[in-house]
């Protein structure tokens, strides 16, 4: 009669993971039979060595998660067995619980400062152990879990700066191979409407118009994208600089549109920055330009730039100290300051908007207007908020309805 044996197939489920390998070091046999034997019936993983040498070449081949260590051994002590695992690059992450009938303060710090995590006095009580082995072991498990975490939000980061460069260098090469074949379109259609005039009827102007008009758009939109483009790449491009001198640059930029709109602008005395001045300029410029430009029909804009030191970027948010001319009279404006951060204003009388508009007005190619009533392309106060944080500040705004508007920026103060 043949007997045929048949096998279970194995079931990976059941398999159980152990909670943890552990070096046991004492030579003491009994104490090392009796923890070794402890802790593998609480599912760990146990290896057992009897003195200093043996526990170090275990550690450097096995990496246990955990070292139980004794302190008064032949030959290599506890304390020197540490402290040659913590110099080791490959072993100094090791959590190491000392174990010793040693119950002077003196022997407890000196384990502590040797390396080690905890301390447990002999005779020891096995719950005790059990209750520390897995603190520390929870301990390293989080750990790990931060490190795991850590790294990939470094290669996250990692991926993402790498993708805003791609992204900055093809809105440059974008703006850059468009720009040429855009002025042609607008030099030949001037030449269109100037050579071929009294052969067009006003619908034929009309479309003459619409496409001057478009392009001019288009090109006043790919100059903005690549200012856009281009902030991250003068990020290196940082100065002393004086932003009186800087503003008066920007009003002269500007002095058209303020005398167009009969603009009122003032402004406190400014501090010296450390800053790209090439982006402080076009910060300046795309703030107080909005200022003049979102005005009610009719109504003269009056603008405002003040400035005061605060102590933290983040007061940034504490706008109750700025109204639609400045700040409060209580709010410090002293040039001469110990504060880390400049808090700017930019005030106006215009239009202003709603609550719940001011959330998104600073990402990219998001508009409140139609180009109709304020031409624009929505580009330019996501370029201010890039600058500012390249800047390593902040900006926000407040704003009433028919009252007006108060941009508000950190920047760095210089020491």
């Amino acid at each position: 009669m043949t007997i045929t044996q048949t096998k279970t197939p194995l079931d990976i489920t059941q398999i159980k993971t152990p909670k943890g390998n552990i070096l046991v070091v004492d030579d003491i046999p009994e104490n090392l039979h009796l923890l070794s034997d402890t802790l593998t019936e609480q599912g760990y993983d146990v290896r057992g060595v009897i003195n200093g040498s043996m526990a170090l070449r275990v550690a450097h081949s096995v990496l246990p998660d955990l070292i139980l260590l004794d302190i008064k051994m032949p030959d290599m002590n506890g304390y020197e067995v540490c402290q040659k695992l913590k110099a080791s690059e490959s072993t100094r992450h090791i959590p190491v619980i000392f174990l010793s009938a040693l119950n002077e303060v003196i022997d407890k710090v000196k384990a502590f400062e040797v390396g080690g995590v905890d301390y447990i006095s002999k005779p020891f009580q096995v719950k005790e152990v059990l209750a520390r082995v897995e603190n520390q072991l929870t301990i390293q498990r989080l750990q790990k879990q931060l490190w795991a975490k850590n790294l990939a939000l470094e290669t996250t980061n990692q991926e993402l700066e790498r993708s805003n460069r791609e992204l900055e260098q093809f809105a440059h090469v974008l703006c850059h191979d468009l720009n040429q074949p855009l002025q042609s379109i607008i030099l030949h259609t001037d030449m269109l409407n100037i050579n071929y005039q009294d052969r067009l009827d006003i619908k034929g102007e009309g479309y003459i118009t619409k496409i001057r008009d478009s392009s001019l758009r288009m090109k006043t939109f790919m100059q903005d994208l690549l200012v856009y483009a281009k902030v991250g790449a003068d990020s290196q491009d940082i100065t002393s600089t004086d932003c009186n001198i800087v503003l008066g640059q920007v009003l002269d930029n500007l002095k058209a549109a303020i005398s167009e709109k009969n603009a009122l602008i003032t402004h406190d005395s400014l501090p010296t920055v450390n800053v790209s001045q090439t982006q402080l300029i076009q910060l300046f410029q795309n703030l107080i330009s909005n200022a003049i430009k979102f005005q009610a029909p009719g109504k003269s804009p009056q603008v405002k730039v003040s400035v005061k030191p605060v102590d933290n970027s983040a007061e940034v948010g504490i706008v109750s100290s700025i109204n639609a001319t400045g700040f409060h009279e209580n709010g410090r404006n002293s040039l001469e300051h110990d504060g880390n951060y400049w808090l700017f204003g930019v005030h106006d009388n215009g239009i202003g908007m709603e609550p719940d508009q001011r959330s998104h007005i600073f990402e990219i190619f998001q508009r409140l207007h139609s180009n109709k009533d304020y031409p624009g392309t929505g580009i330019g106060l996501a370029t201010c908020k890039k600058i500012v944080e390249n800047h390593g500040g902040q900006i926000g705004v407040e704003s009433e309805p028919g009252v007006g508007s108060t941009f508000y920026f950190t920047l760095p103060a210089q020491h």
